[in-house]
């Protein structure tokens, strides 16, 4: 696949070719913005819904898009907020004990086809989904993205100070899980 620029991509937008540029924004950050969903949600089709929310949310605002921040910044921007929204919408609908969702979790996770971790990423998955939702996500853009605290704070419209904190409490609560699980 050819990368374009997102310059390249934003005039398509604001021409008379705006679906073959929204094609070529959907080809070049569907799959970073899947894997950013993915390891929220867990489940394949979940992030595949969460996915497509994100992309009609795209396609009807791209035209609000002031180019104040990078393309990829917005579209993250977005990723996270509609991840958040269906997090908190599955813990709403969620009445099941602790313990039951940590077996529920473990078994939907070795059922799903797409899934290829080993037991270790499995355990770190499940410590993940017992964390509050905000700290799942700047865990998972910290660690597994790579992110800077920078790009955080501009993506979640949020301070660095408050982002190292949600990342050092997240981290603590992870390995506290996880040595519990060892002892266990």
């Amino acid at each position: 696949m050819t990368e374009h620029s997102d310059e390249y991509i934003l005039s398509l937008l604001q021409s008379d070719r705006f679906e073959e540029g929204f094609r070529l924004l959907v080809r070049q950050y569907q799959e970073r913005l899947y894997w950013l969903v993915r390891k929220m949600v867990v489940h394949h089709e979940d992030a595949n819904d969460v996915l497509q929310n994100i992309f009609i949310k795209v396609h009807r605002n791209i035209q609000r898009f002031e180019e104040k921040s990078k393309l990829y910044t917005w579209l993250y921007r977005i990723a996270t907020n509609e991840t958040l929204t269906f997090l908190s919408k599955q813990k709403k609908r969620q009445i099941t004990s602790l313990e039951n969702e940590e077996i529920n979790l473990a078994n939907s996770l070795r059922a799903d086809d797409y899934f290829d971790g080993d037991k270790v990423q499995m355990k770190l998955q499940v410590a993940i989904k017992q964390l509050p939702p905000r700290q799942q996500l700047v865990f998972t853009m910290r660690y597994f993205e790579e992110s800077s605290y920078d790009e955080l704070s501009t993506i979640l419209e949020t301070s660095v100070g408050s982002l190292k904190a949600s990342y050092h409490h997240a981290a603590k609560k992870i390995e506290a899980h996880l040595r519990k699980i060892a002892e266990e």
